[in-house]
């Protein structure tokens, strides 16, 4: 049987303008893989901890105290549990709680002469971490927007926000070809 690749369209949850990934992965990469397609795909540093909800069931790394009940992502093939047209989610950071919508667009036979995974397309960088999640990261969005100098003396944490955030974050940069370098590294 040929083997499987799945389309994967993954979108931040409660973030405008929208933040999305469209990646191809096989099918047979079990849910920590797809952790990590999901963590360099959208530009996240894997910091924090992550879970799966897929059909009511929650996925993720074993909590050795227990407190978390999760099935163990190592156990689970993407293609046990999705599907064309599957939709589930995938929480990182329990904190600042970034939900990402993930949606299985197609499953296509591999390529032969293809690497995968691939990013194929997407908008705008990942928030960075630690912004204080959805609200945060609108109040930083705000304050790169509102560079005047009268300004800040109205809002002083915009500035704060803007250095903290750094002269290099540009929230409308993204770019597929560098995010597909990161996933055939590291995934």
């Amino acid at each position: 049987m040929p083997r499987q690749i799945f389309q994967l369209k993954m979108s931040l949850a409660g973030v405008r303008p929208p933040v999305w990934r469209r990646v191809l992965v096989p099918a047979g990469y079990t849910l920590d893989r797809l952790h990590r397609v999901v963590q360099h795909a959208m530009g996240w540093r894997d910091c924090h901890l992550h879970s799966f909800e897929i059909d009511a069931g929650q996925y993720g790394e074993p909590d050795p105290d227990g407190e978390l009940a999760l099935h163990d992502e190592l156990d689970v093939r993407l293609d046990a549990v999705l599907g064309k047209g599957s939709r589930f989610s995938y929480t990182y950071d329990f904190g600042d709680w970034w939900e990402h919508d993930l949606v299985v667009e197609d499953a296509v036979t591999v390529d032969p002469d293809e690497r995968y995974p691939v990013c194929l397309a997407g908008e705008r960088a990942c928030p960075p971490e630690g912004i204080g999640g959805p609200l945060g990261y609108q109040e930083l969005l705000a304050a790169l927007a509102d560079r005047a100098a009268d300004a800040d003396l109205v809002d002083p944490r915009h500035a704060l926000l803007r250095d903290w955030a750094g002269p290099a974050f540009d929230p409308s940069r993204f770019d597929p070809h560098r995010a597909t370098t990161l996933l055939r590294r590291f995934c």
